[in-house]
């Protein structure tokens, strides 16, 4: 079992920046595939990002590609996102998981096993 805990939601204006951080507690972190998503007010629970166990590989949607990087920090049992060039239309709660199944970068929420509770981004026009 590991326990999720997001942090650093808040609101900006358009074109600010975030960096979103979820700590991992529990068994060996640095073994998960971590990643993020996000869910909108009636909208389902959209894929943003994935980092694979080591590091060396990302993979980011295409909504955020260029905006938003993921990173981790074994040492820390940490993983991040850095959100940059913020729009309205990232307004959402973001969460974190964790995948100790596929051994790659997954996207689907069914391939991830622990969840966050999730932190609230508002971005303001």
């Amino acid at each position: 079992q590991v326990q999720l805990v997001e942090s650093g939601g808040g609101l900006v204006q358009a074109g600010g920046s975030l960096r979103l951080s979820c700590a991992a507690s529990g068994r060996a972190f640095s073994r998960y595939t971590m990643g993020w998503f996000r869910q909108a007010p009636g909208k389902e629970r959209d894929f943003v990002a994935a980092i694979s166990w080591s590091g060396g590989a990302t993979y980011h949607a295409d909504s955020v590609k260029g905006r938003f990087t993921i990173s981790r920090d074994n040492a820390k049992n940490t993983v991040y996102l850095q959100m940059n060039s913020l729009k309205p239309e990232d307004t959402a709660v973001y969460y974190c998981a964790a995948d100790e199944r596929t051994n790659r970068l997954a996207v689907r929420r069914d391939e991830y096993d622990y969840w966050g509770q999730g932190t609230q981004v508002t971005v303001s026009s």
